[in-house]
Order: C-alpha cells, then sequence, then structure tokens
C-alpha cells in the first residue's frame, strides 16, 4: 500500500441528517455503551515490566506503514460529487489537501480546505497504522460538526485500496449511522475514494459521495 487518506465525508450525512430535522431527534441510550464495555472485560494476563516496555517500545516504533504514509505528503487537488439520497441529483465542489507527518514520523495529518454544498468546508484528520492492533485508524473533524469520527481500516494489496468502517450519531433522529469508506490508490498521483451512508428515508447504506484526488 502507498497511501492511505481519511475521510472527509461525514459532512454529506451531516447536511442529509439536517435537512430530515423536522424528524423527533432522540437521545443515543446509555446502556449501549454500558454492554460494550461489559463485553471488552476479559480476564487480564500478567506481564513482567520487562516484556511490557519491550512491546510497548515495538508499538510505538514508525514501520514500514508509516513510511508508506509519508509518501503522500505534500498538497492535493479534491473534486468531490456529493448525493444527498440515491435519487437526488449531484452536487460538485473542489477543495485542496495538505499532508503532513506528525508525531515524529508516527501519524499523518490531512487538512481540507473547500467548499461544501455551497458554504465554507475544512476538515482535519490524523491517519495512522496501530502496530499493535495491526489496522489503519482514522479520525475526522471539521467545521460543521462537534463531533469526532473513527474509523478503522484494512489494506487489500491486490486492488491497492482500503476499506474503512465506522459509525456516526445522526442529529436528526439520534440513531447511530454505519459509515464505510473506500480509498483506491491509482497512482503516486491519483487517489479515488467512495463513501457510503444511510439514505435519510430508510436508512440503508447508498454512496454519497465520491472524491478524486490529483497531486499538485
Amino acid at each position: 500500500m502507498k497511501r492511505i487518506l481519511i475521510p472527509l465525508c461525514a459532512a454529506s450525512i451531516l447536511f442529509a441528517c439536517n435537512n430530515n430535522a423536522n424528524n423527533t431527534a432522540g437521545n443515543p441510550s446509555d446502556s449501549t455503551a454500558a454492554k460494550q464495555a461489559g463485553n471488552a472485560e476479559d480476564d487480564w494476563i500478567p506481564v513482567d515490566s520487562a516484556t511490557a516496555m519491550k512491546t510497548m517500545m515495538e508499538a510505538g516504533t514508525p514501520g514500514k506503514e508509516q513510511a508508506m504514509l509519508a509518501k503522500a505528503n505534500g498538497s492535493w487537488k479534491a473534486e468531490t460529487t456529493m448525493w444527498m439520497s440515491p435519487d437526488a441529483p449531484p452536487t460538485k465542489a473542489t477543495g485542496m489537501v495538505t499532508n503532513k507527518m506528525i508525531m515524529g514520523g508516527r501519524y499523518q495529518q490531512m487538512t481540507f480546505k473547500g467548499n461544501m454544498m455551497g458554504a465554507p468546508f475544512e476538515g482535519i484528520s490524523t491517519t495512522g497504522y496501530d502496530m499493535a492492533r495491526k489496522v489503519w485508524t482514522s479520525s475526522w473533524i471539521d467545521n460543521m460538526s462537534t463531533g469526532i469520527i473513527n474509523m478503522d481500516g484494512s489494506w487489500d494489496e491486490a486492488t491497492k485500496t482500503v476499506t474503512y468502517t465506522g459509525k456516526m450519531l445522526c442529529p436528526a433522529n439520534g440513531k447511530m449511522c454505519d459509515m464505510k469508506q473506500v480509498m483506491k490508490i491509482v497512482d503516486d498521483n491519483t487517489q479515488l475514494m467512495e463513501m457510503y451512508g444511510p439514505d435519510m428515508k430508510t436508512g440503508k447504506q447508498f454512496k454519497n459521495m465520491e472524491m478524486k484526488l490529483t497531486k499538485n
């Protein structure tokens, strides 16, 4: 894999949710978090201090995955196409992406500036490879929300594609949405991204955004 860029794309779902704000917003159940916490409780495995130190150092040392991320440093032109629903006409927008490695080469920070649905839009993502969990990870924040979106991904070497999955809360109805992002590395100077989220009428997942990135 040459590079993984993280999602820009919660904005498309947020816009769709806001367009359906006449729905009664609900509060997410506190019991869900409690159940998840309970499922994570397993018997602790004793570890000696030398082993703990060794594994912590290994998990914190950048490797080939971080080196691959660094190859995408620099500025990129973004051309996006969005759909508010499966049968809606597409809306196009442009923007600029800037990538740089941070924290001693452990993560890549992406800054996006452009417009979305006719409004100024900017966001920041952090992409990394978790050496302990052996998964790609990303987080996303932007100027149209107050939450942080976290996603995990896996790389398919055969297709040069990474698929991220995660969840976000739809503010219009208080329901958690399944999200998916598919990122394809065409070559060193071109990337294609597809974003999938729920149809606000049915809840079924559909492609609500695609983006072409061209390196400057």
